[in-house]
């Protein structure tokens, strides 16, 4: 069953172990997916224990940590029409990546397929699965799964041209909720985004990490793209209501002092999303502000 329509992109930072688990599992996936590594200066064996175990698998060594931005520097070596990311937390199921790329193929104007995440050891659905089988983004009757506002990036396969012409991960956001920018471009550029339940990745989230200095990324990240894309209005109220639900913390303060430092920056690039893509977005605030999934508490 090799499929020779997708690679698979992963980013990895100082988890040996947990990469090596992943690599792995996609060296066992029927469609035998040519798999890009970008070791965002890993400090403990990662390239060489990859070198050593998974020979087949390219390697890139950017020599510092790039974040999502790593991502970017791999899809520049593929040359595949579909690049599938995972992290190095976590695989894709079998049969999945053909799944998907069928489905790109099926519907042009689909930019990007997000699958449904199992939690592992357990095996029980993430609960952000709930929400984006029950995504309100209105729909074209055509589409073949709910229509996302947005996109996990762990768990998403994207036509490789649409994801150039998008720009890629802006390099300031460097990881946490990167996504949600990307999306809005792709979405710009005339892309729908959906999920699809028949599709499966699993993840079996890491110890080796920094939840608060992540929960701090995502803030900050969520502020500059609603600086960057959003109208006035939309933005302040976006602004305003995180000022009010966010814990009141370091990391938080930390967020906002790192997001308004930046006003410069994001006013020179300030460009609003046409109506029909603020629409969508618009569409998503209820159920964000619902969200547990996608709060900043954790």
């Amino acid at each position: 069953m090799t499929d020779t329509r997708t690679t698979v992109v992963v980013i990895t930072h100082n988890r040996r172990p947990e990469l090596l688990r992943t690599l792995d599992r996609l060296a066992e996936l029927p469609e035998k997916p040519p798999v890009i590594v970008t070791d965002n200066a890993s400090t403990d064996g990662t390239a060489s224990a990859v070198a050593r175990h998974h020979p087949r698998v390219r390697l890139l060594r950017p020599g510092r940590n790039l974040g999502a931005v790593g991502r970017n520097l791999a899809v520049r070596q593929v040359r595949t029409p579909y690049v599938a990311f995972c992290d190095d937390d976590s695989w894709w199921a079998p049969g999945s990546l053909a799944g998907a790329a069928d489905l790109l193929d099926r519907y042009p104007a689909v930019g990007s397929v997000t699958a449904r995440i199992l939690v592992e050891p357990d095996g029980t659905e993430d609960p952000i699965v709930k929400e984006l089988r029950d995504s309100p983004v209105p729909r074209p009757d055509w589409l073949p799964g709910p229509a996302l506002g947005s996109f996990l990036a762990a768990a998403t396969v994207l036509r490789t041209d649409a994801f150039r012409a998008a720009g890629g991960f802006h390099p300031r956001l460097w990881l946490g909720g990167e996504e949600e920018l990307l999306a809005a471009d792709l979405a710009a550029n005339g892309w729908w985004l959906t999920y699809a339940d028949e599709l499966t990745i699993h993840h079996q989230p890491s110890e080796v990490r920094d939840s608060t200095l992540r929960r701090a990324h995502g803030i900050r990240n969520t502020l500059w793209f609603t600086w960057l894309r959003r109208p006035a209005g939309p933005a302040l109220r976006r602004t305003l209501h995180l000022a009010r639900t966010v814990p009141r913390d370091t990391a938080s303060l930390r967020a906002f002092a790192e997001a308004t430092a930046a006003l410069p920056w994001v006013l020179r690039e300030r460009r609003v999303l046409p109506p029909e893509v603020e629409a969508r977005l618009r569409s998503l605030e209820p159920a964000q502000r619902g969200s547990t999934a996608r709060s900043y508490t954790g």
